[in-house]
């Protein structure tokens, strides 16, 4: 938990840093498309920092994930052939990817929407978007108000609460971190489980 809690000071002080908009926007960007951390985790750091500044780091978050699940749909698009033992190796297994691949034909806006709002790994709907032809607007307009409603909420929760949520991170960080990693192996097993 040490390197953990080290790790968590160093995202926080990314809030004081000139490059603090960029380092979220790059990953926000990246996991949308082969990047396993989540923006969350530098969106609530920049947020507690700077709570009134919460909503200009959620629309970063949202246009770095939305460009980035752009790159993830044209990835499947175009050199799926190429990368895809990449990404079966080491970001999904290709069972989910086949999963996902039914859940696009029977609804691919809600499956794009659901994927972007919860823990379930977006970037293996926007690649599997690309793979299935989908319609590119589908995934933008989709991942755009599930993104968008995730960060902006997750900000507004931290605009609204600021310093009481640092003190409530502070104390609870080894359990929050502990939760944090089983929601987001949670979303795996959701998705191969229940889908």
């Amino acid at each position: 938990m040490k390197f953990i809690r080290k790790l968590y000071d160093w995202v926080l002080s990314w809030a004081e840093s000139k490059h603090s908009n960029w380092a979220l926007f790059l990953l926000a960007f990246a996991e949308s498309s082969f990047f396993p951390v989540p923006p969350d985790v530098l969106l609530i750091a920049l947020a507690i920092g700077k709570p009134a500044k919460s909503f200009f780091y959620a629309g970063i978050c949202t246009i770095g994930s939305v460009m980035g699940g752009i790159l993830g749909y044209f990835i499947g698009y175009g050199i799926w052939e190429i990368v895809k033992d990449f990404f079966f190796n080491y970001v999904f297994s290709e069972q989910i990817f086949i999963k996902v691949q039914t859940l696009y034909q029977q609804n691919a806006f809600l499956a794009v929407f659901t994927a972007g709002f919860t823990p379930i790994p977006y970037k293996v709907f926007t690649i599997a978007g690309g793979v299935c032809q989908i319609g590119l607007a589908i995934l933008i307009i989709a991942s755009a108000f599930s993104r968008g409603a995730r960060f902006f909420i997750v900000a507004g929760l931290l605009w609204k609460l600021g310093g009481p949520a640092k003190k409530f991170i502070d104390k609870y960080f080894n359990l929050l971190t502990i939760l944090f990693i089983v929601l987001l192996i949670g979303g795996f097993f959701i998705l191969k489980k229940i889908f």
